[in-house]
């Protein structure tokens, strides 16, 4: 990131991101550097997730030293091995405001699907049992999401992160009351299904996220991606949708926000 913060002339809108991991050491420039650089840009809320224990400390510690930060305890499906109990105890640390990442991959599985079930339903369940969001990852198990979904008893808010499917999958989506969140994917040209969906996702149910350092989105495309792009993934929504950029960006912002119960949170952060 070569830009200063201080030569970043903001235009006045007010961005969120509302799934980053910005703990993650191929971040450019560190944490601070790059939430720095995002606040330039209008970024003035960052949810970071955590992924296994180890993440979460990570983004339980970025947010206690940054009050526009918040953050998430979960355990990814990649690391549903460890179980969640590794994780469990850190749910009611100071600036948490969902349960995730968690889901299936079938993708990669590097953990077996079987345990990745069984983490998933889980997580669900602590996001019932406490009122909190529940931030999802689903690769290649739409049909099998919606079924542990359908059975456990889908949280009140509920969102799929980084969204990678079409309507079909939106639909499904929206059907059951969640919430998507598109990342820098939606610039992809080749993207043709997703960039459909964005299209005809109601903005009500629409986040958006950088994903960071993951998916840094055209022109940045190949680089490590960090929060200040998140205007680049709504501006490229707006242009999707014929839109106004601040009416993606002031749509989006209350949606993350509202959908994790930001502003009652910072109420009750330790003075």
């Amino acid at each position: 990131m070569s830009r200063k913060v201080d030569e970043v002339a903001s235009d006045g809108l007010r961005w969120a991101d509302s799934h980053c991991h910005v703990y993650d050491e191929r971040i450019p420039d560190g944490s601070a550097s790059a939430l720095d650089l995002a606040r330039a840009d209008g970024v003035d809320t960052f949810v970071v997730v955590g992924c296994d224990r180890a993440t979460t400390l990570s983004a339980l510690e970025v947010a206690a030293a940054h009050r526009d930060v918040w953050a998430t305890v979960g355990l990814h499906p990649h690391e549903a091995s460890h179980g969640t109990d590794s994780v469990v105890d850190l749910l009611d640390s100071p600036g948490v405001v969902a349960v995730g990442e968690a889901g299936l991959d079938y993708h990669y599985d590097h953990s077996p699907r079987g345990t990745q079930a069984e983490a998933f339903r889980t997580q669900i369940g602590w996001a019932n049992e406490r009122s909190l969001p529940l931030v999802i990852h689903t690769r290649e198990a739409w049909e099998e999401t919606f079924e542990i979904l359908d059975a456990e008893g889908i949280p009140e808010r509920t969102v799929f992160h980084c969204f990678t499917g079409g309507v079909d999958e939106l639909d499904a989506c929206i059907k059951r009351g969640a919430m998507v969140s598109f990342s820098g994917i939606v610039t992809f040209p080749s993207a043709t299904d997703l960039r459909e969906a964005a299209v005809r996702c109601p903005l009500e149910s629409m986040l958006i996220e950088t994903d960071s350092p993951y998916l840094a989105p055209v022109p940045h495309r190949g680089r490590a991606n960090h929060p200040a792009l998140v205007a680049t993934v709504g501006t490229a929504i707006a242009d999707l949708r014929d839109l106004d950029r601040a009416e993606v960006a002031t749509a989006t912002h209350a949606n993350t926000r509202r959908f994790f119960a930001i502003d009652d949170v910072e109420s009750r952060w330790p003075s």
